[in-house]
């Protein structure tokens, strides 16, 4: 599968992964000061960067991907 090229926004501050399209959405508008409907992917990492969420709008609703590492981080 290709993903259509957009810009990656990766978050420089640790989030907490209970939060949900809703949660990560405010902190896209408030903290990063982007509109989360526009074209990007969003990437938030836990403390223990053993979890990743990417938050991106596609056409008519929003896609959350998650993964959580078993034993390795996210460098």
């Amino acid at each position: 599968m290709k993903l259509p090229e957009h810009p990656v926004f990766i978050a420089n501050f640790f989030v907490n992964m209970n939060k949900s399209i809703d949660g990560l959405s405010l902190i896209i508008s408030g903290v990063l000061g982007k509109n989360p409907t526009e074209p990007g992917l969003y990437v938030f990492l836990n403390q223990a960067r053993n979890r990743v969420k990417i938050l991106y709008w596609e056409r008519n609703g929003f896609c959350l991907w998650y993964k959580r590492l078993e034993k390795e981080k996210f460098k």
